[in-house]
């Protein structure tokens, strides 16, 4: 039992600092996107990543850039995302203290996964992201949910035992 819960814990754990490390990159967004498009125009050049993923990525820092320099209060929009992270992340705190009783909280978290794959195709495509990006955030759903499913069958484990 007591591996069982180690194992939970862990993974849970991991899950959590996921959701908090996601949450903090959002509030120095203008950097990473200057980083990451000086990473993929030299990339692109030396054809280490697709020439269009290298495009999208220029044009995503071009649209921070001008929109934050005329509009500053847009970046506003990311530091409520960051802080929504950090709110998700701490509803986990429950599971990971008390998985019998707060399982709930992993099927919800579950539903926000594939929400997230919703989102991401729906939203993605009235918005102009391209398919390939789209398919990158629904991984985030996808690998969100893997923690998640293993955490609710050692959670069932822990009350065979029991």
């Amino acid at each position: 039992m007591k591996s069982v819960l180690f194992h939970y814990r862990v993974t849970l754990g991991l899950f959590i600092i996921g959701l908090v490390i996601s949450g903090l990159t959002t509030f120095p967004l203008r950097f990473e996107l200057s980083v990451l498009t000086h990473i993929f125009t030299r990339s692109a050049s030396n054809h280490t990543f697709p020439h269009g993923l290298a495009r999208w990525i220029q044009f995503v820092d071009s649209g921070v850039r001008e929109t934050y320099s005329r509009f500053p209060f847009f970046g506003y929009a990311t530091d409520w995302l960051g802080f929504g992270h950090f709110v998700i992340a701490a509803f986990f705190i429950l599971p990971f203290m008390n998985p019998e009783r707060y399982r709930a909280v992993l099927y919800i978290g579950l539903a926000a996964c594939g929400g997230v794959i919703l989102v991401a195709l729906i939203c993605g495509r009235l918005r102009g992201i391209p398919l390939y990006w789209q398919f990158i955030d629904c991984s985030f759903g996808v690998f969100g949910a893997a923690p998640l499913i293993y955490c609710l069958r050692l959670t069932k484990r822990t009350e065979n035992v029991a």
